[in-house]
């Protein structure tokens, strides 16, 4: 881990879901691990937090209401402020169709549901050293 992130409680990471458990649950292991978590509900909140937070590195719920994960992935990854941001989706779909989509809107990674806490804070330690490299 690069020392520009050696001290998580100084990274803080948006993390955004409809579903209060899932939101809960990721915080949880973030937290933990040391990071300043920013929760949002969907991809209108998170949009609406994103200038506030400045959030190093953001985790997405690909099945949303409103605005779904490659939406606001797409969005983030549009912001000139955010272009390099890492985006890590989560999705209950593993399926290629599912992975090239999430590459198309700009995922760095995307993760499996039900979400193992060693595969979260590996994959976010990884994104966070080596910055937004698409999928």
């Amino acid at each position: 881990m690069s020392s520009l992130i050696s001290d998580a409680s100084a990274v803080t990471i948006l993390v955004i879901d409809d579903s209060a458990t899932m939101r809960s649950c990721v915080a949880g292991f973030l937290r933990d691990a040391g990071y300043r978590v920013v929760l949002a509900d969907d991809g209108f909140d998170a949009l609406a937090k994103l200038d506030d937070c400045r959030p190093a590195l953001v985790v997405c719920d690909v099945v949303m209401p409103r605005l779904d994960g490659y939406r606001t992935c797409a969005l983030i990854r549009a912001s000139a402020g955010f272009r390099a941001t890492p985006v890590l989706m989560l999705s209950s779909k593993e399926g290629l169709f599912d992975r090239a989509r999430g590459s198309l809107a700009g995922a760095s990674a995307c993760l499996a549901k039900p979400l193992a806490r060693e595969a979260l804070l590996a994959a976010v330690r990884q994104h966070l050293a080596a910055g937004a490299l698409p999928l």
